[in-house]
């Protein structure tokens, strides 16, 4: 699987070779952590921590609470760590500070050691100092405290020469059961494709911002197929996981797909195909996945106008229910509820909407059976769709707030606003 880097300094995206000579600036990371997050996680490197130069701090915070990230650069103590979870980062990078006593401290699954090395030596202090020591030493040490690994071959960064793949073997031996990510030269969607056949990850930078490898190439690299066209069977989903239908890809769709972040397919009979180009029920595509088997991928959409299928159902699988359907209902109705509708009733009327959120949470809360409690929960769950609708939040706005909260280390007291915590 590739991973994408964005390294920050001065404030800006930027690559450099071996570590030391600037040779791109990229400018603002934000359209580009549009694009790269399309396929997963983004590796977030602030170089200026990493050498003590300064910091890209607030860039950084900006990207995590929209972005699936792994941050590192200048994650030096605990406190800087724990901050990083609890601001949402998927995972922290640790270098430097990376020993047993250190990322102990933290959950295992959310900590990756990066382990610079040039010419097999562990390189810190922004690659500017040797240790002696070996990556797979290291690993060894580490390993049954952390998720995984980031080894960066700084000789062959940015050069665009190829990687490391001699070296990988001994290196995933060294990771035990730890996630192995190499950076560092990777340049070809056949190295990747290697690397991800032995189970390894590839963090790519330089290649990607030069033009020799673009995004869908590298992502689609591991990717087969048994069919005679050679197409990737692509199951479509919308934002809450719910399948909308079967379409197909190829490379020249998926490059369209992730160059537009619109839901772009290829129909076996008519070739390219921009889904609601003529019928108006486009995509926005929020992210693209590929299945354990590396044959199947699935295209995560906001879907608008009519919905999905040609027969103008939400799904090719007729109407969906639950709490989403729900939800697109109450939205539709913000524009075309009839007059003296009880929805739009609410909708034109502050109070009414508060007074009713209110009384039904005190009726959930004064419930006592089952079947109570579920017709009070449904009361106000449509008052509260009503009032997310109101204001133009969306279900899925919610559902972001709610995983990011879930990613924090640092947990709330849990009191009531109104009780006062004695200290």
């Amino acid at each position: 699987m590739i991973i994408p880097s964005i390294d920050l300094q001065g404030g800006q995206a930027v690559q450099l070779v071996n570590g030391e000579r600037l040779a791109i600036e990229a400018g603002d990371a934000m359209p580009l952590a549009e694009t790269f997050g399309r396929v997963g996680p983004i590796a977030v490197i602030d170089l200026d921590a990493a050498m003590g130069k300064g910091s890209n701090k607030e860039i950084i915070l900006r990207l995590v609470k929209k972005y699936r990230c792994r941050v590192g650069g200048g994650i030096r103590d605990i406190e800087t760590a724990i901050a990083w979870l609890d601001a949402g980062a998927e995972q922290i990078i640790i270098g430097t500070a990376a020993d047993v006593s250190f990322v102990k401290q933290l959950p295992r699954d959310r900590v990756i050691v990066a382990l610079d090395t040039r010419y097999d030596e562990v390189v810190v202090d922004g690659w500017r100092s040797g240790t002696g020591a070996r990556a797979e030493e290291r690993m060894r040490e580490l390993r049954d405290y952390v998720s995984g690994f980031l080894v960066t071959f700084v000789e062959s960064e940015g050069l665009m020469e190829g990687t490391q793949l001699d070296r990988i073997a001994a290196l995933k031996e060294a990771a035990g059961d730890s996630k192995l990510t190499i950076a560092g030269g990777v340049t070809s969607a056949v190295e990747i494709r290697v690397l991800d056949a032995s189970g390894v990850d590839a963090q790519v930078g330089m290649a990607l911002y030069a033009g020799r490898l673009t995004l869908a190439a590298g992502f689609s690299a591991p990717m087969t197929s048994d069919r005679a066209d050679g197409l990737w069977p692509t199951i479509v989903v919308d934002e809450f996981d719910r399948a909308l239908g079967l379409c197909y890809s190829n490379l020249t769709s998926l490059e369209e797909a992730l160059t537009t972040g619109t839901g772009v397919y290829w129909s076996r009979s008519r070739g390219l195909w921009r889904k609601g180009e003529s019928s108006g029920a486009t995509q926005e595509l929020l992210g693209v996945s590929m299945d354990c088997d590396r044959d199947t991928l699935r295209f995560r959409v906001r879907q608008r106008g009519p919905g999905f299928c040609h027969l103008s159902t939400r799904s090719c699988f007729g109407e969906l229910g639950g709490i989403a359907h729900l939800s697109q209902r109450v939205n539709e109705r913000t524009a075309t509820a009839p007059p003296g509708s009880y929805t739009r009733k609410l909708l034109m009327n502050d109070g009414l909407l508060a007074a009713k959120v209110v009384e039904e949470a005190h009726e959930l809360v004064d419930a006592n059976t089952a079947p109570e409690v579920a017709a009070e929960a449904a009361d106000l769950l449509y008052f509260t769709l009503v009032t997310l609708a109101r204001h133009g939040v969306g279900l899925s706005d919610v559902v972001r707030i709610l995983d990011n909260r879930a990613r924090k280390v640092t947990r709330r007291p849990g009191l009531a606003k109104s009780m006062e915590v004695s200290t």
